[in-house]
């Protein structure tokens, strides 16, 4: 199996944990991608924006069966999609159907105010009862710096959503992948790892694929 996870934001750490996150679904780690420019971390429509446009025009590699667009906006996700024939997965939308499959009234709880519109867009596709975003206090880079801070800012957030109903919480974003599984364990509900939902989408079109080549 041939994975690509492409990380719009130019952290390579923050690749290598979200590719380990995914392979844990996967069975094997997919292989990284990672922006050669831009910010650390994306924060504002304008970079999310930016970050598209990186994305649409990537040289996806031909033994690839499937990529994996790990920041939650999906920036460009949907034109990538257009331009070559295997499975394009925004880990954002991977989330909002996973929430939407079971039912479930559910949340987001992210760091970023800027994107709220953005999200509260993107979540609305998900078939569940979307309840909003729900933000950890404080500066989303400052909130990073710090495993501690980012937990309780997020946990926060969480709770705060589970308060209005939400029977699900998203945590939303890649570089949130390893604070989701960190708190997956303290949730007052359950919490959806949006790469772990882009990577369980993987595996349904790959299987599907296989099933319909043995046809």
């Amino acid at each position: 199996m041939t994975v690509l996870l492409m990380n719009p934001n130019s952290c390579r750490e923050t690749t290598q944990t979200m590719c380990r996150i995914a392979g844990g679904v996967l069975g094997d780690v997919p292989s990284g991608w990672t922006a050669d420019a831009g910010p650390l971390l994306l924060t504002s429509p304008e970079a999310l924006d930016a970050a598209a446009a990186c994305v649409a025009t990537v040289r996806v590699p031909a033994d690839a069966q499937a990529v994996i667009v790990a920041a939650f906006g999906d920036p460009g996700a949907g034109a990538l999609q257009r331009r070559i024939p295997v499975p394009v997965i925004g880990i954002g939308a991977a989330a909002a159907r996973a929430c939407g499959r079971a039912g479930a009234r559910f949340a987001v709880a992210t760091t970023t105010p800027a994107l709220r519109g953005r999200i509260d867009s993107l979540m609305a596709a998900g078939r569940g009862g979307y309840l909003g975003c729900f933000l950890a206090e404080g500066d989303p880079v400052e909130l990073m710096a710090s495993e501690d801070t980012l937990d309780r800012g997020l946990l926060a957030a969480v709770e705060r959503a589970a308060l209005a109903g939400a029977e699900r919480v998203i945590i939303g974003g890649g570089p949130l992948g390893a604070a989701a599984e960190r708190l997956s364990q303290v949730s007052p509900v359950r919490l959806v790892n949006p790469l772990r939902a882009a990577a369980e989408e993987v595996l349904g079109h790959l299987a599907a694929a296989q099933t319909a080549h043995m046809a």
